[in-house]
């Protein structure tokens, strides 16, 4: 019997996650998205700053910032509202679905342990070959070790 609360949450999580599936092909502006929304919405830098209540610096701070991957969410979200924008955040699996990203780190997990072990055994000349198998049996009985806890 599978792990029913875990397939629920990771289902529920799925189907939360389906509107953002295209948002993996959107490319960020080069220069950010604050400053492609500021410029598209004729906001000066000045002006953004009044709305913020900060320095007239901080707008041209906060695009260098969100440039090099280094602004925080809290004033990302700070300058989405100033904006009139809402920030929206999601982690997305790169390719695929939740199930099939739980599902390969269940194999990927399993095989490791497999490895191991079949390499113990060939040091000991008991190698019984059949990984393919023996992955299968090991993410079964990893599912059944994590419904007993």
């Amino acid at each position: 019997m599978p792990d029913n609360f875990s397939t629920l949450r990771t289902m529920q999580l799925q189907r939360s996650l389906e509107p953002f599936a295209e948002a993996r092909s959107v490319v960020r502006p080069k220069r950010g998205w604050i400053r492609s929304v500021r410029l598209a919405l004729n906001v000066s830098a000045a002006e953004l700053a009044r709305t913020l209540k900060r320095s007239r610096h901080l707008p041209l701070q906060l695009e260098k910032a969100e440039e090099s991957d280094a602004i925080t969410l809290k004033s990302l979200r700070g300058v989405a509202d100033a904006l009139g924008c809402d920030l929206v955040y999601a982690l997305v699996p790169k390719v695929g679905t939740m199930q099939d990203l739980a599902r390969s780190r269940e194999l990927r997990k399993a095989r490791e342990h497999v490895t191991r072990v079949e390499h113990s055994m060939a040091l000991e000349d008991q190698a019984s070959g059949g990984i393919e198998e023996a992955v299968e049996m090991e993410v079964r009985r990893q599912a059944k070790a994590k419904r007993a806890r």
